[in-house]
């Protein structure tokens, strides 16, 4: 006998405009099975109509079930001494579906989740292979309650950024949203409550409401309420990380959707049919996703190091050398570190989770910045060289002894030497090192104090005699 999600699908199905033969080929039933239900027009499974051969001892029975305690076998005994003509099945059968003895038990992870009705999304930790490696990951999950249609991706790690770019790219593969998202009670999305009582975290909640869907979360203790979403994760563990390795967490998302078209494909015995044709008559009740969402990102705010980088999530990423000491923010998306001064985009890399730390300026850049460079190493040079004439020998020596990458920096601690101290002195110094071959200018600028000391504080007599 059809079950009801198979009948509300051939329901579905028939108001999309299929027909019963179109039906019962995407389902794998019979027509005749396909007809009977378009005739009902209802998903509800109809009631047996069969004979209630215990009825007769229905009084007798609830008393001898009370007498034995619940034993069926000595209850049945009893009744076959009275004369009763009862087998032990038929005996047993009444009494399941009258509940005498017992409380009838609501099975477990048995709802009716009607088409477009509801999604489940969660999370759990496994450890996969990746990088070369085995470490935890955590597999973000999302499954249509009615279809099962299924998409899973891979994460370091899960905050609320990732949660955002996950249900983007789980809406993107659907192609729309259901109605409901049904969650755990995690932090990641609950503010405050459980349940019926759960106040979802404000950004999150207004992420939902621009795609169209609410959260809602499961009562405690009540984990079969997102059955189909935990069963995902033990068909992960079992099937799609069995025996794979993963270059990076990027060859590992692109497995992951290869691995869900696959399943979601295939025919199901447990669903009596493939995801995706469940899904033919649940994509016509999804809610549209918006033609423009806003795109998902946090920002950072960082001052750029003296090696001219920021750090992000302990990777670096290199700045134009311009900005060293500045303020600048970061804005890191699912692919990308966009940098900004102001409103004005200075850098580009892609967004790092695993590999090298440093990430520097593509090629181009770096030739640009290093041409940047020689400009104005030329430009403080010639300025130099115009205000002291007489040293240009020394000052070439003195770039020339500079190490790599502070060139610039000595020329301009020379300038600041310029501009900091009179002429005679400055000039005295230079003479001295130049003599000597003396080219560190802290020693430099020493000389220059001493010389100004002797000049406007000359030392008296008896200064030698102490």
């Amino acid at each position: 006998m059809l079950d009801e999600k198979i009948r509300s699908t051939i329901l579905a199905l028939q108001a999309a405009g299929h027909g019963k033969r179109a039906i019962a080929r995407i389902l794998g039933i019979s027509r005749n099975a396909a007809k009977q239900v378009i005739a009902t027009g209802t998903s509800a499974v109809p009631a047996l109509d069969r004979a209630e051969k215990a009825e007769p001892y229905h009084d007798e029975l609830v008393r001898l079930v009370h007498e034995c305690k619940g034993h069926l076998v000595r209850v049945h005994e009893e009744l076959e001494a009275q004369g009763a003509q009862l087998s032990y099945q038929a005996l047993t059968a009444y009494c399941r579906r009258h509940g005498i003895g017992h409380e009838p038990k609501q099975p477990a992870g048995r709802y009716d989740h009607q088409p477009g009705q509801e999604m489940q999304h969660d999370t759990s930790p496994h450890p996969a292979h990746v990088g070369g490696r085995e470490r935890p990951v955590q597999i973000a999950g999302l499954a249509l309650a009615h279809s099962n249609l299924a998409f899973v991706q891979l994460y370091p790690q899960f905050t609320r950024f990732e949660c955002k770019v996950f249900l983007d790219d789980a809406l993107d593969y659907v192609g729309g949203a259901c109605h409901v998202c049904m969650i755990d009670n995690t932090s990641v999305i609950v503010l405050r409550g459980t349940g019926a009582d759960m106040v979802p975290v404000p950004e999150m909640a207004a992420f939902a409401q621009a795609r169209g869907f609410v959260f809602r979360a499961h009562e405690k203790g009540d984990a079969n309420r997102s059955a189909v979403v935990e069963g995902l994760f033990n068909y992960v563990q079992n099937n799609f990380l069995v025996g794979r390795t993963f270059r990076d967490f990027d060859d590992a998302n692109q497995q992951a959707i290869a691995w869900c078209d696959k399943i979601n494909a295939a025919f199901s015995r447990k669903l009596h049919a493939s995801r995706r044709d469940l899904f033919a008559a649940e994509c016509h009740r999804l809610v549209p996703l918006p033609a423009w969402r806003s795109p998902v990102y946090r920002l950072h705010h960082r001052i750029v190091d003296l090696e001219s980088y920021v750090n992000v999530h302990t990777f670096r990423y290199e700045v134009p050398a311009r900005f060293i000491g500045r303020p600048l923010e970061l804005r890191e998306t699912k692919t990308e570190i966009q940098i900004f001064d102001g409103p004005r985009l200075v850098a580009t890399h892609p967004r790092r989770v695993e590999g090298p730390k440093r990430v520097r300026l593509p090629a181009s850049e770096r030739a640009e910045r290093k041409r940047h460079r020689d400009e104005q190493l030329v430009a403080d040079e010639r300025q130099l060289l115009a205000e002291l004439p007489e040293f240009g020998d020394w000052i070439a020596e003195l770039r020339r002894r500079a190490p790599r990458g502070q060139r610039i920096a000595r020329l301009r601690q020379l300038r600041r030497l310029l501009r900091d101290y009179p002429e005679p002195p400055l000039h005295y110094a230079l003479r001295e090192a130049a003599r000597y071959g003396l080219y560190e200018l802290d020693r430099v600028e020493t000389i220059v104090l001493r010389r100004i000391k002797d000049d406007y504080f000359p030392r008296r007599d008896d200064d030698d005699q102490e």
